[in-house]
């Protein structure tokens, strides 16, 4: 194992990705403990400061984790994530048994709060308007995955079963269609990279500098009116979106405008 000091790369970086490579060749197999920040450091001949700004990196990355007391790991593959919101909705508009099996999510809190701005903006009210909201956390058999929230208007759920603080037999969302009488016809997704805040840290227990991605995703009506706002962040390391679609075969296009002029 060697740096090259020469190099544009920072000396940790090059270390953090020899790490990596090592790792994804099998020389430390998930759930196996690494060697010690000094013995790392006494291979690469650097700083053991150099050593423990890899890890960081790595760490942050997800494909570390460090046990205090016990030593620092490999992270295993199993808490790697596929949640896409589509999936709430499942293939047939039922529930999606797939996510069911795979995650357990817990109803937190059922109240009135005041909207954050992302959510305001989406329901087109001001600021701070109390909203009511239904609040989730997501865990694995191990771990909590995902923090999120389902907004609504008070008008629309007022007196139903939306502001009961119960979970239901089927997904939320065919809840609050039967709840308000509003059908969901069509919903936009917007993901974004950002820090945790000190909450979301440590309820995902990750580290305050580890990057989280955060989805905001608003339900229409077929009126374009906005059913429900509901957010959800994941710890970014450990979490994939991955979709697959089909793409629209080529068809024959009409001929041009004999006016028009293809240069």
């Amino acid at each position: 194992m060697q740096i090259n000091p020469g190099a544009a790369e920072f000396p940790h970086r090059q270390i953090a990705a020899q790490l990596k490579s090592q790792i994804r060749r099998g020389d430390w197999a998930p759930g196996e403990r690494l060697p010690s920040i000094p013995a790392i450091a006494e291979m690469f001949g650097v700083a053991k400061q150099t050593v423990q700004r890899a890890v960081d990196q790595l760490r942050v990355e997800g494909v570390l984790i460090t046990k205090p007391g016990s030593g620092t790991y490999v992270r295993g593959t199993r808490r790697r994530l596929n949640r896409l919101s589509r999936g709430r909705y499942g293939g047939f508009r039922g529930y999606h048994t797939d996510l069911a099996a795979r995650y357990r999510q817990q109803l937190v809190s059922v109240g009135r709060s005041p909207a954050p701005p992302e959510v305001a903006d989406a329901f087109g009210v001001p600021d701070g308007t109390e909203l009511l909201c239904r609040r989730h956390l997501v865990r694995t058999e191990d771990s909590p995955v995902e923090v999120g929230a389902s907004w609504f208007l008070p008008t629309d759920t007022a007196g139903t079963s939306l502001e009961r603080a119960e979970a239901f037999g089927r997904p939320l969302y065919q809840e609050a269609e039967e709840a308000t009488g509003r059908r969901y016809a069509t919903a936009t997704d917007t993901i974004t990279a950002r820090q945790p805040s000190r909450e979301e840290s440590e309820t995902l227990q990750i580290r305050p500098d580890t990057p989280v991605l955060h989805l905001l995703h608003v339900a229409y009506d077929p009126h374009r009116k906005p059913i429900e706002v509901a957010q959800a962040t994941w710890p970014g390391p450990v979490t994939t979106l991955t979709e697959e679609y089909q793409i629209p075969a080529p068809t024959e296009s009409p001929d041009p405008d004999p006016g028009l002029v293809l240069g």
